[in-house]
């Protein structure tokens, strides 16, 4: 839930994580199967922040990298892994054996984070669904909750409203109001910024006016804190219009997750070192 209400400013990728993530913050890098955010996750490690909360709903690469590179300390998902692929090593070998540093997880169920966003978008202090009967993840998640419906006695289950410090997601066009519009598969991406106290948009680029889109969303100006163009911003993931998925790159990097020095080494040429954007 934004605190402050204004207009998107323009900047490069480098200026908006410096100026709206800090060490400690709870950041959400949000996007389903195509528009994920890899290039402001690339953008966090390059810029050493630390102790950091991360949320999504389905964690993939970005995150085993952000992880293996130290950002985190929690993270709070509902599903994780390489997708097509199997497991996230650098995830795996934070929670087996702390390293780099240790990690707290806290885990929910698909539609248990998905409401938690609508709630912190709202402005509600929870959200209340039909879920996790028959889980044990109650047993393992102080943030769900068994509740009474005060109207037919029926068990529902509260989770907490998610209002993240920083909501990052990517999308295909802003224009230069800084209004921006994606189209394609979404997930939780509205709610997301929507849900966050300050936001930034990557996108694969600026145009003087948008084009309305069957079924696109349009996230406003004043709904967003800064918008940086960053074409091939998703990457390996794709962008509809722009990019298609790199399938290669996910099959890649599990043996390079699976080895602390050959990820670092990585960590080091792909990522540390790699030109960062000038736009």
């Amino acid at each position: 839930m934004r605190t402050e209400v204004g207009v998107a400013r323009i900047l490069s990728l480098e200026e908006a994580i410096a100026e709206l993530v800090h060490d400690g913050d709870t950041v959400a890098l949000e996007g389903f199967t195509h528009l994920i955010p890899v290039a402001a996750g690339h953008e966090i490690i390059r810029q050493g922040r630390r102790g950091l909360t991360l949320c999504r709903m389905t964690p993939d690469i970005v995150y085993d990298q952000m992880i293996g590179a130290g950002c985190a300390s929690k993270l709070v998902f509902s599903w994780g892994g390489n997708p097509g692929v199997g497991s996230l090593h650098r995830f795996r070998d934070a929670i087996q054996n702390s390293w780099p540093v240790p990690l707290e997880i806290e885990e929910h169920s698909h539609a248990g984070m998905a409401n938690r966003y609508v709630a912190g978008a709202s402005g509600l202090p929870f959200a209340v669904l039909r879920g996790y009967t028959g889980t044990d993840l109650p047993d393992h998640t102080a943030n769900i909750k068994t509740i009474e419906c005060p109207f037919t006695g029926e068990a529902l289950t509260a989770v907490p409203a998610l209002n993240p410090d920083v909501g990052i997601v990517h999308a295909q066009q802003a224009d230069r109001s800084g209004n921006v519009q994606l189209w394609g598969i979404t997930g939780v991406q509205k709610e997301a910024v929507l849900a966050s106290r300050r936001s930034l948009v990557t996108v694969e680029e600026i145009v003087d006016e948008l084009r309305p889109r069957p079924g696109a969303v349009v996230l406003p100006k004043w709904a967003i804190t800064a918008v940086a163009e960053v074409p091939g911003g998703a990457h390996p993931s794709y962008a509809q219009g722009y990019s298609e998925r790199d399938n290669a790159f996910y099959r890649e990097w599990d043996p390079i997750a699976r080895d602390r020095e050959t990820f670092e080494n990585w960590l080091g040429t792909d990522v540390l070192r790699a030109e960062r954007s000038t736009r």
